[in-house]
């Protein structure tokens, strides 16, 4: 059809059938037409009416405002008056609540009072105490009222007041006739007499004819609970316990023997005394007659129970026992540690084993304790101190050696001991380091590792070579050397923190010691030669053995010790230092005195003036028997060498000081040389004659011969002696030209100033002069 369609197109035909196919539809549309105007044409009146509606509604909207404000006018003032009414109905209603309620409570408060005076009649003192808390919590509610102050209230206060004194009194009749004390006259008295006559009676029993719910000793008890007087009766009463029961067990636990007595109305303690009883006794004593107290008392007293009123509550009751335990435990245990558990303690490390006894038993007293709610499960403070025996023991065992070494040391120096090379001391004996693998490390092999032998002769040393020279030391100082062994000896056959305590006690002694001695005996020590000296070779002893003390123990008990760090020669330099010190400073005085003395020599010049010669003389003399009496304290005090070097030292000075004083003369004559040699030669034979070391006088000369070794001045001293009997040529021949024995001793200038005092000016004197050079 589109094919014919389009073939038709160009003809026109088409355009026909088109034309009146869109005419047709347009005849349709007119219809809408009609169908507008119809609905405008209606819709204009319906409008109309719409708009006269809205204005209707207008008015009326007005008119409902209107009504509404007046009618909110009104309501609002009827409103304001009606809550003004409520408020003050309110008011007056809760006015009448809070009287009420006061009302209320004065009368509970009269009702408790009244009940409380009938039932203290009744002897129901349990009800009465608990109606007068009662009206005391109604009268505290009124006084915490604010705005109240009535009258009435302090009249009540006043009557509680009253009613609780009443109360508490008649409460203490009765708990004076449940507990009563027979004490001895004397009050305060704490001897064993006063204690044996003491008593406790306990009138706790009840009657067998009484047939009661609750016993009449909780009854009192509950009262004073609930008024919170038991606590201050309990305290009074616990103290007496303590003054006269238990502090007197636990101090002459040997000499009291509790005496329990149980009769039919009445329970009484007691003490029977023990004669010729030991002084000592044991803490498993002590424990079992305290023991016996508390389960005596426990049974007749302690196990009554208490509670607060109003909790009514099982877990809330508390027996007597433990109030008590909290006032007293604290003061008790302190008392048992102090007086009885401190004095058990061993002071011998070999009786700790047996200790162990005594810590079974503070373990079965505290439980036997706990058991009758004397003590809290958690309190273990006597087991606690009884376990640590260690720590205990070394402490008693520090403060016993540092009182025994402090007793030593304040005691005279002057008894004395002698020590020689293969003098044996009175030491523990010592295990041999040799035992075990130490040896192999400690012992060099004669034999190298290849094989060869060394071939080299092996030099051996004297057994005496290390050992200290023969001298005297004070008794207490080897005292307490042997004490310092047989500390050391103790800690090495204790635990690792004991025997840490006691090496440090013993290095603590020997600090002690270095300052102790020095101030103690400053006085002696500066004053008394002998004194002195007995202090240097104490020092020196000290010093000797502190060297090796440490190792001896190295291979002995724990590894505290094998460790190397238990020394002592840190402290060897400190005591040589210090007995040095101590005799410079007395060989300083005697210095002083020896120069003092030739001081009134007068310069040993004017030899010829016989005052001047006896001035010398006497000078000389004193010197010398200063020295004769040193060498005779100092003799068998000293070490050999040590009493040479210093008897040399001293006589060194006196010699050293007469040469300088004459080779400072400007003129000597032929008499004044002859008895200035006179003098030198009384100083050159007595002069040795003060070197005497030992007893024996036969074994004194050697010394005496090898005087010039310890004298350093001796050859100038005979040298001046040759100058002031020689001529000019026999000085000459001693000078050899500055190579004779003369030049080994004086200078030039100190010859040529002797040979100008002692000869003339001449020809003769010029050339001798001048050949010294």
């Amino acid at each position: 059809g589109s094919l014919v369609a389009a073939v038709l197109a160009p003809s026109g035909r088409l355009d026909k059938e088109h034309l009146g196919a869109r005419v047709g539809r347009l005849s349709h549309r007119g219809e809408v037409c009609t169908m507008i105007n119809k609905k405008y044409g209606e819709f204009l009146p319906s409008m109309q009416s719409a708009e006269e509606l809205v204005a209707q509604v207008d008015g009326l909207a007005k008119n409902i405002d209107l009504l509404k404000a007046g009618i909110e006018n009104e309501v609002q003032r009827d409103l304001n008056v009606a809550v003004a009414e409520f408020t003050e109905l309110k008011q007056q209603l809760e006015r009448d609540t809070l009287v009420l309620s006061v009302l209320k409570k004065l009368q509970e408060c009269d009702t408790a009072i009244k009940e409380c005076n009938s039932a203290l009649l009744e002897k129901q003192y349990v009800t009465a105490a608990q109606q007068l808390e009662k009206a005391r919590s109604s009268l505290r509610s009124l006084e915490s009222r604010r705005g109240f102050e009535l009258k009435i209230l302090k009249a009540l206060g006043t009557e509680l007041t009253v009613q609780t004194q009443n109360i508490i009194y008649h409460l203490g009749e009765e708990w004076q006739k449940l507990i009563v004390w027979k004490l001895p006259p004397s009050k305060g008295s704490s001897s064993l007499e006063a204690v044996v006559l003491s008593e406790l009676h306990l009138h706790t029993v009840p009657p067998q004819d009484e047939d009661t719910a609750v016993p009449p000793v909780a009854a009192v008890l509950q009262a004073l609970a609930v008024l919170g007087e038991l606590h201050s009766k309990l305290k009074d009463f616990g103290q007496l316990l303590l003054q006269y029961i238990l502090k007197p067990l636990i101090s002459h636990p040997s000499s009291l023997q509790p005496v329990p007595e149980e009769q039919p109305d009445v329970f009484i303690l007691r003490f029977r005394s023990q004669e010729f009883a030991l002084d000592e006794s044991s803490p498993m004593e002590v424990f079992d007659k305290i023991r016996l107290v508390f389960e005596a008392l426990h049974k007749h007293l302690l196990k009554v129970p208490v509670e607060q009123p109003g909790e009514g509550r099982k877990e809330g009751r508390v027996t007597l026992a433990e109030l008590l335990g909290e006032l007293i435990w604290e003061e008790l245990s302190d008392c048992l540690i102090h007086n009885c558990l401190v004095n058990s303690i061993p002071t011998n490390s070999s009786k700790l084993e047996q200790y162990k006894e005594v810590i079974e038993s503070t373990e079965e007293f505290e439980k036997a304790l706990k058991k009758m709610h004397f003590l809290k499960e958690d309190t273990t403070a006597l087991l606690k101190y009884a376990c640590n025996v260690d720590s205990h023991f070394a402490n008693k065992k520090c403060q016993d050696v540092i009182m025994a070494a402090r007793n030593l040391m304040t005691s005279e120096i002057h008894n004395t001991v002698k020590i020689t090379p293969d003098s044996s001391i009175t030491l523990p004996e010592l295990p041999d380091p040799g035992s075990g693998d130490h040896l192999k490390m400690l012992i060099p092999s004669n034999s190298l590792h290849n094989g060869t032998v060394n071939l080299g002769s092996e030099s051996r040393l004297s057994p005496f070579t290390l050992c200290l020279p023969t001298c005297r030391i004070s008794s207490s100082v080897q005292q307490l050397v042997e004490l310092a062994y047989h500390t050391l000896l103790e800690a090495t056959a204790s635990t690792d923190l004991c025997c840490v305590q006691l090496f440090d006690c013993v290095r603590n002694i020997f600090q002690l010691f270095y300052e102790v001695v020095p101030t103690y005996h400053r006085e002696n020590l500066q004053k008394l030669p002998q004194l002195a000296a007995i202090h240097h070779n104490n020092c020196m002893y000290i010093a000797h053995h502190l060297l090796t003390l440490g190792h001896q123990f190295r291979y002995r008990g724990t590894g505290v010790l094998r460790n190397g760090a238990a020394t002592f020669v840190d402290l060897v330099p400190g005591f040589r230092r210090l007995g040095m010190e101590c005799f410079l400073a007395q060989m300083r005085v005697q210095k002083g005195e020896i120069l003092e003395r030739l001081s009134s020599a007068r310069n040993f010049s004017n030899m010829d003036d016989e005052e001047n010669y006896c001035a010398a003389n006497k000078a000389i003399k004193q010197v010398l028997h200063q020295l004769r009496r040193l060498g005779m304290v100092w003799q068998d005090v000293l070490p050999v060498n040590v009493y040479c070097k210093a008897m040399g030292a001293l006589l060194n000075t006196a010699l050293a000081e007469i040469v300088t004083r004459i080779a400072a003369l400007e003129d000597i004559s032929a008499e004044d040389a002859d008895r200035l040699y006179s003098l030198c030669r009384v100083m050159v034979e007595e002069g040795p004659q003060v070197f005497t070391p030992l007893l024996e006088e036969d074994k004194n000369k050697k010394y005496q011969e090898e005087v010039p070794v310890y004298v350093h001045k001796w050859m100038t001293f005979k040298e001046l002696m040759i100058i002031l009997q020689a001529n000019l040529q026999e000085i000459v021949d001693q000078w050899a030209d500055g190579k004779g024995p003369l030049a080994e001793e004086f200078s030039a200038a100190e010859v040529k100033s002797l040979i100008r005092a002692l000869f003339q000016n001449t020809e003769r004197r010029a050339a001798a002069l001048a050949k010294i050079k």
